[in-house]
């Protein structure tokens, strides 16, 4: 029988184990962009605008990219990638800039660090449900006063994501985001949902329901596809809503192939 990943403390008491490290250039684009766009007045406002990149992979470039959009909204900002391999922190130092950009062995004990704001993605998939909800619990309760964490998933070349953004009070968001040229329905999301959500993915749960929503709203559209893709999934967005979904932000984020919810509205 398979060894069950754990989130027992190894070698300098970095928690957790390591993801296979698949990376590309522009892989976590789409993240970054909601990010910066919907997080960066909450950046720009930090006292101290240090940030952590958990489990970056085989390759540091998406650390790299990440503190180069930040600094769009917070030229000041701290960038520290986190890694529990210690070969994968050592191709990390190579591209180091401290204090602006660093890199650490660390896993979901953040490696002492306090961020206002911390993104994980592709991290927690190989973990239990329960050990995916033992390590946001961990890592809420390193965060700095206030902080955010921005957990989710995405293919290999990032035009399937989705994520969650939670705070000590729990999850607060959750948000889809593709490239709508890309999808033939939006429920081609669900193979990359979050762990919290991949398993609940079934008749009588709140994100089957919504992606089973969203679906019709996207077949209501078809009319809209002369416009192109991104029309019709900003019209597909705006049904979801008129259905009585608590859809956030507007037409200039639907157009960016994303949509954002309260939690609630997918919470199991």
């Amino acid at each position: 029988m398979a060894r069950k990943p754990r989130l027992a403390a190894g070698r300098a008491r970095a928690l957790g184990v390591a993801t296979r490290g698949t990376t590309n250039p522009n892989r976590l684009r789409r993240v970054d962009r909601w990010m910066t766009g919907t997080l960066g007045g909450f950046l720009a406002d930090a006292a101290d605008p240090l940030v952590v990149d958990l489990g970056y992979g085989a390759t540091p470039i998406t650390t790299v990219e990440l503190a180069s959009r930040l600094r769009v909204v917070r030229p000041d900002v701290r960038v520290l990638g986190l890694e529990i391999d210690a070969d994968r922190v050592e191709a990390g130092k190579a591209v180091a800039d401290p204090p602006f950009l660093d890199f650490r062995r660390g896993g979901f004990e953040l490696a002492g660090a306090r961020p206002v704001l911390l993104r994980a993605f592709n991290v927690l998939r190989q973990y239990t449900e329960e050990q995916a909800f033992e390590a946001w619990d961990t890592m809420l309760g390193r965060m700095a006063p206030g902080g955010l964490i921005v957990e989710g998933t995405c293919d290999e070349i990032g035009r399937r994501c989705t994520w969650v953004t939670l705070s000590a009070d729990g999850p607060l968001r959750f948000t889809l985001a593709c490239k709508p040229s890309g999808i033939d329905v939006p429920s081609d999301l669900a193979e990359r949902l979050p762990k919290a959500l991949i398993h609940k993915n079934v008749p009588g749960e709140r994100v089957h329901a919504l992606l089973a929503e969203l679906d019709a709203c996207w077949a209501t559209a078809a009319p809209f596809a002369p416009f192109g893709p991104r029309a019709r999934w900003v019209e597909s967005a705006r049904l979801l809503r008129e259905r009585g979904w608590p859809v956030l932000d507007d037409r200039r984020r639907w157009r960016l192939g994303e949509i954002t919810l309260e939690w609630a509205a997918v919470a199991p």
